[in-house]
């Protein structure tokens, strides 16, 4: 019998609270890459929770090879880990782990990006919604003209989940002539690199006719606005999310529109309670706020989405006041800029 069954068997016998339940328990978490400067604040978030319930954190980085993450899947399960955290590299190639977790009786929570497996709890921001509030910013600052979308990883089902979003809001004005989307391209990896290389191309093909970019998160915002600001267009409406530091700072110097904050503190934190709940013997159903999901292959999942906020110019305030970011990494370089840089 394992550790986390053993210690829910005591739990129900003894009544012991959350906290003394999570005592001793150990969550693994497996990181597809740390190249982007999110994972951190979301490791740091989970960290936070594990210590406070008396729980251990164990990881690896996966370094964006979807083979590696298997074999650091298998690892942490060695290890003796009582819940799996998975930021997978690729939805399908993860697979195999959930199933060596599931031979062990161990949990799994999908973060942040989908696994579609029934046996594993997913656990996100509404990537719909967060592609709609994209769009939306951008088409606000530019209702007409040629658009390019720079999308996420082909591997990665939140790129597609992004993409409907933003398609929803712009369908009406392409439809109605007024929009004509120019160049499309999935970023392999989510890397900045080849982010900037797809829009230096569209840019190319397009002799730079480009009014506006409406690119999936900041890092790809970043690459694209290297892109245009090579050849002087640094400024166009550029959609991102994640609330990266420097993304906030692009929106206060004003060569990116909008950054749709997660707050990947809350994400960390509700990701390590419900990985210790899941441990301690408790049912997916009964995590509060739990939904039940369709994936696109078809499959019902037990799902939790939290809410995003999008930030542009006009309300900045907001991750200065939550302490998301500071005033002076925030106006880096901004003269008269929007509150609070002015």
């Amino acid at each position: 019998m394992r550790k986390s069954m053993l210690m829910a068997a005591t739990i129900v016998a003894a009544g012991f609270t959350t906290s003394a339940m999570a005592e001793g328990l150990t969550v693994g978490v497996s990181w597809s890459n740390f190249q982007e400067e999110r994972w951190k604040t979301d490791e740091g978030a989970i960290k936070a929770a594990l210590d406070a319930a008396g729980a251990t954190y164990v990881s690896a980085d996966a370094q964006s090879s979807s083979a590696k993450q298997l074999s650091d899947i298998e690892s942490l399960i060695a290890q003796g880990v009582d819940a799996l955290i998975v930021l997978a590299q690729d939805t399908q190639a993860v697979i195999p782990a959930v199933q060596m977790a599931a031979d062990e009786e161990i949990p799994v929570i999908a973060y942040d990006r989908l696994i579609e497996d029934p046996r594993a709890f997913y656990l996100t921001f509404d990537n719909v919604e967060v592609g709609r509030l994209q769009a939306r910013a951008v088409f606000e600052a530019q209702p007409s003209g040629n658009y390019v979308m720079i999308k996420g990883s082909p591997t990665d089902p939140n790129a597609d989940f992004l993409r409907g979003g933003q398609q929803e809001v712009l369908q009406a004005a392409i439809d109605a002539g007024d929009i004509t989307i120019v160049g499309e391209a999935y970023t392999d990896g989510w890397l900045p690199a080849n982010a900037q290389r797809n829009m230096e191309s569209i840019l190319t093909a397009n002799d730079n006719k480009v009014d506006a970019v409406v690119a999936s998160n900041d890092g790809t915002a970043g690459g694209a606005v290297a892109a245009l600001a090579a050849q002087g267009m640094a400024g166009i409406p550029v959609s991102g999310q994640d609330g990266d530091h420097a993304a906030l700072n692009r929106i206060a110097l004003g060569t990116q529109t909008v950054s749709v904050w997660k707050d990947s503190r809350e994400l960390g934190k509700n990701a390590a309670e419900i990985a210790l709940q899941l441990a301690g013997g408790g049912m997916a159903s009964d995590v509060d706020g739990t939904v039940k999901f369709t994936t696109p292959g078809g499959q019902e999942m037990d799902a939790k989405f939290l809410g995003p906020i999008p930030i542009t110019a006009d309300n900045l305030d907001v991750v200065v006041d939550a302490g998301w970011i500071t005033k002076d990494a925030l106006c880096q370089g901004v003269t008269d800029g929007p509150s609070p840089c002015n």
